[in-house]
């Protein structure tokens, strides 16, 4: 399996979960893969299960809302697996609870926006620019289902920073099209991280189950798989979209 031989990809947040996946499954196709995450042991046990299975990685830790950390990770990875042909903005989260707007905190607000909208523009503004001097990159962003199908009870801080994420995406693909650089998004639905296994009981997970079309949850490497499509050139002519990976639910 070698669809990425020769290419370099960063995946944020990729010490654990889907980003996990995503930087496994980029290095069993040939790819050098820097693994990112806050946690330096999480992503170093990361790496060596790459190296392990005979592939190339490295492991860095930034704080992803401080854009001068983010230059100096691009510099680290430059200087050891060379320049980023493909960029995973993978790194978000929820940080606080669902709840109705009136009750969200502006702190809570800011929160949910820096963790998600706002690491993914810094990110992408410091790998952008060194894409479109070399006329070639492909960047992958990361919204959820909870942008592509509002519920009453989402978590509507983290949905609205999601959804400017995929408007992020078809902003830049215009932009950087022209270079030469493609720019897509994908939003999962739920997917059983090992974080998900143990917090969402039996009980739930099964009435999710019950809601998507396909009738099971997703995994990490359901998305992964996605990924490696869009990073492969099997989507040569696919920039600007939106990747639902949601067994169905978003239509249902």
């Amino acid at each position: 399996m070698t669809q990425l031989q020769g290419q370099v990809a960063l995946v944020t947040g990729s010490s654990r979960g889907i980003g996990a996946a995503i930087a496994r499954r980029f290095a069993a196709e040939g790819a050098a893969v820097a693994v990112h995450g806050r946690n330096y042991e999480a992503a170093v046990a990361v790496r060596e299960q790459i190296t392990t299975a005979g592939g190339q990685a490295i492991s860095v830790v930034a704080d992803l809302a401080d854009f001068a950390q983010i230059e100096a990770m691009r510099s680290a990875i430059e200087d050891d697996l060379g320049t980023i042909d493909i960029l995973v903005a993978n790194a978000g989260g929820n940080p606080i609870p669902p709840g109705p707007v009136e009750d969200i905190t502006g702190d809570g607000w800011r929160a949910s926006i820096d963790a998600n909208l706002t690491t993914t523009f810094f990110t992408i503004k410091a790998f952008l620019p060194g894409m479109k001097d070399r006329h070639r990159g492909i960047i992958i962003t990361m919204s959820s289902s909870a942008a592509r199908h509002p519920t009453v009870g989402s978590p509507v801080a983290y949905a609205a920073a999601k959804a400017g994420i995929e408007l992020l995406t078809k902003e830049v693909a215009l932009q950087a099209g022209p270079s030469g650089v493609r720019v897509n998004c994908i939003a999962p639905g739920t997917i059983l991280t090992e974080r998900n296994r143990e917090r969402i009981p039996a009980a739930i997970q099964e009435r999710l189950r019950q809601t998507h079309p396909i009738q099971r949850l997703g995994t990490p490497d359901d998305v992964a798989d996605a990924a490696l499509f869009l990073a492969s050139d099997g989507s040569d002519w696919i920039s600007g979209t939106t990747l639902d990976v949601a067994g169905g639910s978003v239509v249902a």
